[in-house]
């Protein structure tokens, strides 16, 4: 008997959906919906009320929010890392994207035709993105108690943020033609989640361009740091060079200059300073400069004028203006690249049996500048960041330098 109602109920939704798609929310009657869908036209409404109820049910079920949202909430209890909340937000908003494009009839009439409902209609509407939020919030609140991010916006803001993004694009897209907002669906979601992240979870007193991960570094001296041994780095970078000239060229500048993904995907051929003596990246974002530096925990890549960049700049074909270009030959989007980190870090793990993370290459420079004498102050000038931001740095370094200084005393007779 339950199986029949369900039955019942689907074909309504489905008989509904096909009706509001072709002919409008307001021209279409419960009559036609439920010949439609060939039952009573009293089910209906035992089912759903009046056709409010069921424009709902619709809205619910034809963009599977409900669906999509309680997969994101899963999710939070498994993400181990910033890395990890960044594709979750980026395939929700994909699904989300793509729920809607299936029903594009349905979006345009029901922008189209809003100002034609009656209060319970739009009661109605209201009620299915409440709902819709709900799931998403839910999952903000818990990374954000996990300590994962940091915001001074609730999270029921943060996700009307997300959400309200992606229904404006959808009804751009559905109302609208030769546009030159974005270049594609892709274009938008990458621009979307990447600014979504790195804006609305940046502290307010040290907003930035920086992104090291999702959030700024952690501002106590009592903050955990994870930075990357020597023979773990090495390893990456032999595993990028096997890859190819520009995945070697990437992440050499992630270890030898210290820059954050966004930086990285921002840089164009003007930013590159280079002759015979030095070689400096001026970051896109700012008027700072930082140097590409040869020694990279011990091992020297190439020279100023013969390195993996040098050599990934001299292979270029293509004519975009980006340093880095994706598989397309189009600039290297942040989600490419950390791709390509996946791809050099597979079979990898640190000593806690953890993969390496993209945000560990900047920690690590950070480390290793300020083991080799580079002064507190100096690094500030280099990161942008501030002191309190960077003692923990500080003090790891003192502790790998105690620890090499131990190691040391061993090797002598």
């Amino acid at each position: 008997m339950a199986d029949q109602r369900n039955s019942t109920r689907q074909r309504l939704i489905h008989s509904a959906l096909e009706l509001f798609a072709t002919q409008g929310v307001t021209e279409t009657t419960t009559k036609q919906i439920a010949e439609l869908a060939e039952v009573n036209e009293v089910t209906l409404f035992r089912q759903f009320g009046n056709k409010n109820g069921l424009l709902l049910a619709v809205i619910e079920e034809a963009a599977v929010f409900t669906q999509l949202g309680q997969t994101l909430v899963r999710q939070a209890s498994e993400t181990g890392s910033l890395g990890d909340i960044y594709e979750a937000l980026s395939a929700y908003a994909t699904a989300c994207l793509q729920a809607l494009e299936a029903v594009p009839a349905v979006v345009r009439s029901v922008v189209g035709e809003s100002g034609q409902y009656p209060a319970e209609n739009r009661a109605a509407l209201g009620k299915g993105f409440t709902q819709a939020n709900r799931y998403v919030a839910d999952y903000f609140a818990r990374v954000i108690e996990q300590g994962q991010l940091q915001t001074h916006l609730p999270a029921e803001k943060l996700a009307s943020l997300l959400n309200g993004m992606l229904l404006g694009y959808a009804v751009i897209e559905f109302t609208s033609e030769f546009h030159e907002l974005w270049k594609n669906r892709e274009d938008f979601l990458e621009t979307v989640v990447t600014l979504f992240l790195n804006g609305a979870f940046s502290s307010a007193s040290q907003l930035s361009f920086r992104s090291v991960s999702l959030v700024k570094p952690e501002s106590s001296s009592s903050a955990v740091l994870s930075d990357l041994s020597a023979s773990l780095v090495h390893k990456i970078l032999q595993q990028a060079k096997k890859v190819g000239l520009q995945d070697y060229a990437i992440a050499y500048v992630l270890f030898g200059a210290g820059l954050s993904p966004l930086e990285i995907i921002s840089l164009h051929h003007r930013h590159y300073i280079s002759d015979a003596s030095q070689q400096l990246l001026q970051i896109a974002q700012g008027s700072r400069q930082v140097p590409v530096n040869q020694w990279i925990l011990g091992k020297r890549y190439g020279s100023y004028t013969r390195n993996p960049l040098t050599q990934w700049l001299k292979s270029r074909k293509d004519n975009q203006s980006s340093l880095f270009v994706g598989n397309d030959d189009q600039p290297l989007t942040e989600a490419g690249l950390r791709q390509r980190w996946q791809r050099w870090t597979e079979g990898l793990f640190t000593p806690e049996g953890q993969p390496p993370t993209i945000a560990q290459a900047h920690q690590t420079w950070c480390v290793e500048l300020l083991m080799r004498g580079v002064s507190l102050d100096d690094l500030q000038l280099l990161t942008g960041y501030d002191r309190a931001t960077l003692q923990p740095y500080a003090q790891r370094a003192k502790e790998k330098t105690a620890l090499e200084q131990a190691i040391r005393l061993d090797q002598k007779p």
